[in-house]
Formats: C-alpha cells, structure tokens, sequence
C-alpha cells in the first residue's frame, strides 16, 4: 500500500498563500490523488483530485484559488492555495486510491493550514 507524507501547512493571513506538498512512496497510472481537509466540528470535505492522465476536479468553495498538481519524477503531489480564507482552516490530508474502485484506501497523516482574518 501506497505510503504518504504531507507538509506544507502552516499559519498565514487572509489573502495569502501556502503550497501543500505529499511525498509518495509510489505512483501507478492506475491511481487517483487527492487532497481533503476537515475542520473542528465537520465533516472530512473533498477538496482537488487528480488522476494519472491529468485530469482534475475541485470543490466548488477552493475552484479558481486553489490548484492541485503532481511531479511524476519526484512521486510528489501538491495542492497550491492562493487567496485564502479564514474558512479555509483545517487539517488537510493527501489520499490516494485505485481509479477502479471509489474507496479512498491511503491517507497521510495531515498539515494543518490556518488562515486569520
């Protein structure tokens, strides 16, 4: 099973930006990556995903402020945040799936991101 490590997080202010990072022990082009965040109090949220053939989707709430990418040489995904909000904080987490099956079956252990008004 795919090992994964995020980093990145950390404290910024309102309309600034931080770029999420998650090392992979693995790529497979039969893979999905994704980046999810959950805050105190709610639910695990999906953020970005991507597939192996570059595809891509996003929350509504993150679409045209945030942008998820990989580096297949360096097994490494990441999420670019840009123009964030407080309702941005959460702990965020990479995932990483079989593009055959819609269970999330690898998670990082999380960055938490902060975003002060």
């Amino acid at each position: 099973q795919v090992q994964l490590e995020e980093s990145g997080g950390g404290s910024v202010q309102a309309g600034g930006s931080l770029r999420l990072s998650c090392a992979a022990s693995e790529f497979t082009y039969n893979m999905v990556l994704g980046w999810f965040r959950q805050a105190p109090g709610k639910e695990r949220e999906e953020v970005a995903i991507i597939n192996k053939y570059g595809g891509t989707a996003y929350a509504d709430s993150v679409k045209g402020r945030f942008t998820i990418s990989e580096d297949n040489a360096k097994n490494t995904l990441y999420l670019q945040m840009n123009s964030l909000k407080p309702e941005d904080t959460a702990m965020y987490y990479c995932a990483a799936r079989s593009r055959y099956i819609s269970e999330w079956n690898a998670w990082g252990q999380g960055t938490q991101v902060t975003v002060s008004s």
